[in-house]
């Protein structure tokens, strides 16, 4: 068998051609799709999960009794929440 670009005579089974490296046969699967650019979900909801804990920490260390207030508690449940659903989210995709 000879190569198609260089004329080399090449192996009957040869995938590609020793001397210039074309392959002797059309590809079977072509490539995937390059993975898509910009910020991952991900880090925009650990940012935006830091940034409430922050506030809620603040909100928390101005109560005067010490007690936990309940919208601390809200705020930690909607945190969870948000950042379930999203992992749930992005592992079906």
């Amino acid at each position: 068998m000879q190569c198609r670009n260089c004329g080399t005579e090449i192996a009957e089974k040869a995938l590609i051609c020793y001397k210039c490296g074309t392959a002797t046969s059309e590809a079977k699967y072509q490539p995937g799709a390059p993975p898509r650019r910009g910020l991952p979900v991900s880090l925009i909801v650990s940012l935006l999960a830091v940034a409430l804990l922050a506030a809620a920490a603040s909100y928390v260390g101005r109560s005067p009794d010490g007690e936990t207030p309940r919208l601390f508690t809200w705020i930690v449940v909607a945190i969870a929440v948000v950042i379930v659903g999203l992992r749930a989210y992005a592992r079906r995709r």
